[in-house]
């Protein structure tokens, strides 16, 4: 039965918009696999920092290495989310592929206990898309996030075996989401809110081997916030109850929205030369993420209000990574990873455009060495048992995002480094 009153867009589906992202090897919608050794590892790598990469995983591993180096890679991900309806339909993801590229460079003088760093790179992103008719349409159908960094770092070695850092990062987002409006299942309406931004943030790293077989390192990311600037537009082409058919309507809107910060520490023990075992801890605060409002221009009565408050009250997470690597003859190695990570996202608010569950990855990698060039090849399998969402918001015509929701990814990275 249609109630006026029920067509006040709910807040927490226009926040779905910047929880888009169906895979992440964390919670939310973080992308921490810049590096195919890294990958490889397990993301256990904090300690290790032995490649250009370093620059995002701890900058101050940069001062190992001599001369002029550049890395650059691209992961590609096969993401499989599945949901699962009270009613017994069965829907995925029908954006499964994804391709996320990453560049890197590192200067060290010859004479000069100064080493100096540049990446290119994406820390957050990519994108989900659900069918018209999984039942929630009028909370989410699709999202996506693009968002860009680029961080020049300088490293100090001040002893032998201690090595600090820090960057800038200058960070681009943009934004896209879409969903239902006023049909709960068919796709005659839609909502729509785009909008761009930049911000400045920093990165710190250090790194110590206090004995021959043992390094310590550690990173911190800072937070930024982005003040997304842009437009919504909806429309409704069949009347419903007094909502009259509209064309397009397109107003300017404007959003505050926090990322998050993280902190990770490791320990990397050699045992011997050719042995590298290392475990981390990694920590993103996502607890940031509380209540955010979105502004229009003007409001779209009854239906829009200008201003519209969205509640997250997101939690922040941990993963745990432990990575093992051995060193063959001939410059090659293997690797092989674990990370458990935790999910982030709670029942009350949760979102099918993060599909956020605990998750399991498993990965395994090869690399060559050379004089001048390195390759390393990385597959990383991920999984997350099943999600039961009970009591989430429901939407203005009374659709929630409960049901079941499974995770199941493939990826595949490549980078190649080259020494000057």
């Amino acid at each position: 039965m249609y109630h006026k009153a029920n067509f006040v867009l709910p807040a927490y589906a226009v926040g779905l918009l910047f929880t888009n992202v169906g895979h992440v090897l964390a919670t939310g919608f973080d992308l921490p696999d810049q590096d195919a050794f890294a990958v490889s590892r397990g993301m256990a790598f904090v300690a290790t920092a032995d490649n250009p990469s370093a620059i995002y995983y701890n900058p101050a591993g940069i001062t190992q290495m001599s001369g002029q180096n550049v890395r650059g890679g691209i992961y590609g991900l096969h993401l499989g989310a599945t949901y699962r309806s009270p009613a017994g339909g069965s829907y995925e993801n029908t954006n499964p592929w994804h391709a996320i590229p990453q560049f890197f460079y590192t200067y060290m003088p010859e004479k000069l206990p100064v080493a100096f760093g540049l990446g290119i790179f994406s820390p957050f992103g990519l994108s989900m898309n659900w069918p018209q008719d999984t039942g929630f349409r009028t909370v989410a159908t699709k999202g996506s996030l693009t968002y860009f960094t680029v961080n020049p770092v300088v490293a100090w070695q001040v002893l032998p075996k201690l090595s600090v850092a820090a960057g800038l990062t200058a960070n681009y987002a943009e934004t896209d989401l879409r969903q239902g409006l006023v049909w709960p299942t068919q796709p005659t309406d839609e909502f729509r809110f785009k909008g761009s931004a930049w911000d400045l943030g920093y990165n710190l790293g250090v790194l110590w081997k206090p004995w021959e077989k043992i390094s310590l390192g550690a990173t911190f990311r800072s937070t930024t916030t982005m003040d997304l600037k842009g437009r919504t537009e909806f429309f409704n082409t069949t009347a419903y109850g007094p909502v009259s058919a509209f064309p397009t309507q397109r107003v300017d809107a404007t959003t505050r929205f926090p990322f998050p910060l993280k902190v990770i520490s490791g320990i990397s023990y050699r045992p011997t030369p050719n042995w590298n075992l290392e475990f981390n801890a990694d920590f993103t605060g996502w607890s940031r993420l509380r209540t955010v409002e979105i502004q229009q221009a003007q409001a779209f009565p009854p239906l829009l209000p200008q201003a519209v408050p969205l509640t997250l009250n997101w939690e922040s997470s941990w993963y745990y990574e432990f990575g093992v690597t051995r060193n063959l003859a001939n410059g090659w190695q293997v690797s092989a990873g674990y990370i458990y990570n935790e999910n982030s996202v709670p029942d009350a608010h949760y979102t099918p455009l993060v599909a956020d569950l605990d998750r399991h990855f498993l990965s395994i990698g090869t690399g060559h060495k050379g004089e001048h060039l390195t390759i390393d090849l990385a597959y990383q399998f991920g999984y997350g048992p099943t999600r039961p969402v009970v009591g989430s918001a429901p939407s203005g015509v009374g659709q929630t995002a409960d049901g079941k929701y499974e995770f199941l990814s493939h990826a595949l990275m490549l980078s190649l480094g080259w020494h000057f």
